[in-house]
């Protein structure tokens, strides 16, 4: 069971509109209705001076538990709902959700609390009947908590295991038949943790030992990364890290080493000539730099202008002055001077990354992939162009679908040969290595699911 302290407000108290509940409920309807990611709603929201630290971190639990469990929450609901749950308002199902979330998975929210402010929700936006219903259909799933009947596993061992761990069927039969029974659990198990953040230092402006002091001094838990020494995870940070004095100056920014390996496997060496055609929001970029010891060139490269300011702000943040933005589309980009190194991050399905944006297995469909790859190809057709002979093109990603990853790069060595696979193993940990190419799988690892490939163009 996941613990969080929430905020036990009296609804009488306060009216029903400024609790953290009823903000969660709004949320989720504005995600449904829209396109947009769920942490860039709530990254707004979150700006909400009327709610205090407590309401937040209640609202941020609540939402993206209820999107992370939102397969298994409505299997539930729509066993208990006398009629048709589907056809119920957004705004009915995200207050059961929420409501059900809380009994299922917080163990120190209170069911009552969970229970009477879903229903106050709805009677206040939809009135007495509707909230009627809503009210007896929370209190028979508290009162059954331990008969529900799940899918039998005989009966579609894939459609039990979707439902189980709240993923789509496309994607849990995708994995299943990928890694095996065991292993599709392990990561269909991995994508529902409620994620780390993970602290990366700037080696230019400080080191691990001095940040890890610091912590220690303020009483701030965290753990060591083994892939990454200059990794620092923690679980469930007290406050946020971008607010502090060690973010502020530079000393620390916030990466998943999943991402800062790929830059190791880049392996740039001060002085040189370095292309990211897909930069913004920058963090490749500024590891990179570090790495190269803020000697040499880098370009870095989006095709929207309104992003340039997140790689120009974190530059000057982290005192990293060889980089420069300029806004062009990677598929069409052309330099006068070859580099020594291109990377291409390129945009991907990003199925690695479900442990901290749960939306994503909701958003995805499996035809995009193949569009992706599509996408991705072309980038890495410029790319190739870009480098110099004896110069490196560095690939990446982060998900874990061999179509976007291997593929891609055997498809790309068979059309170049002037291009060969320098060995993954050669510039980073070997257990992060297969067939050459370094491959992080979130089961596995314990970091975001992620690819990386680094190509020598020959002399």
């Amino acid at each position: 069971m996941e613990k969080v302290t929430g905020s036990m407000e009296k609804i009488e108290e306060r009216t029903i509109q400024d609790t953290a509940r009823y903000h969660a409920v709004k949320l989720l309807n504005r995600y449904d209705r829209s396109d947009s990611y769920i942490d860039k709603l709530l990254s707004h929201e979150l700006r909400n001076e009327s709610l205090s630290s407590q309401d937040k971190a209640l609202m941020t639990e609540i939402i993206n538990g209820v999107i992370r469990w939102r397969g298994k929450l409505d299997w539930v609901l729509t066993g208990f709902y006398h009629g048709d749950y589907q056809k119920c308002l957004n705004l009915v199902k995200n207050a059961m959700r929420i409501a059900v979330y809380q009994i299922m998975f917080l163990n120190r929210i209170p069911i009552p609390a969970a229970i009477n402010e879903s229903v106050e929700i709805v009677k206040t936006i939809q009135g007495e009947k509707t909230a009627a219903i809503v009210n007896g259909v929370l209190r028979n799933i508290a009162r059954n908590l331990d008969n529900i009947r799940y899918p039998e596993r005989g009966d579609d061992e894939i459609y039990f295991i979707s439902v189980m761990f709240s993923h789509p069927k496309w994607m849990t039969k995708r994995w299943i038949d990928r890694y095996g029974l065991r292993e599709g659990e392990r990561l269909l198990e991995a994508n529902n943790q409620r994620p780390y953040v993970a602290v990366r230092v700037n080696n230019l402006l400080s080191n691990p030992d001095e940040i890890k002091s610091i912590f220690e001094q303020h009483n701030v838990a965290f753990r060591l990364c083994e892939h990454n020494e200059s990794s620092l995870l923690l679980d469930s940070p007290k406050y946020d890290l971008t607010a502090s004095d060690l973010f502020r100056s530079g000393r620390i920014t916030i990466q998943d080493p999943a991402a800062a390996i790929v830059a190791q496997l880049a392996d740039p060496k001060p002085g040189d000539f370095v292309i990211d055609l897909c930069a913004a929001p920058g963090g490749k970029s500024f590891i990179l730099a570090e790495l190269m010891e803020n000697e040499g060139k880098i370009i870095a490269l989006d095709k929207h202008e309104s992003k340039l300011r997140f790689i120009n702000e974190g530059a000057e943040r982290l005192s990293i002055n060889i980089i420069k933005c300029d806004t062009a589309d990677a598929i069409e980009y052309t330099s006068e001077e070859q580099a020594d190194m291109v990377l291409a991050d390129v945009p991907c399905s990003g199925l690695g990354t479900i442990s901290k944006k749960p939306d994503i297995k909701w958003k995805r469909e499996p035809e995009e992939i193949a569009k992706m790859v599509i996408l991705q190809r072309n980038i890495l057709e410029n790319a190739g162009k870009l480098v110099k002979p004896g110069g490196v093109l560095v690939y990446s990603t982060c998900t874990i679908e061999p179509e976007e990853n291997e593929d891609n790069i055997l498809w790309f060595l068979e059309s170049h040969p002037e291009f060969t696979l320098d060995y993954a193993e050669n510039h980073i940990d070997a257990n992060l290595c297969k067939n050459g190419f370094y491959v992080s799988l979130p089961h596995l690892t314990g970091m975001d699911g992620a690819f990386g490939a680094r190509l020598v163009k020959k002399q």
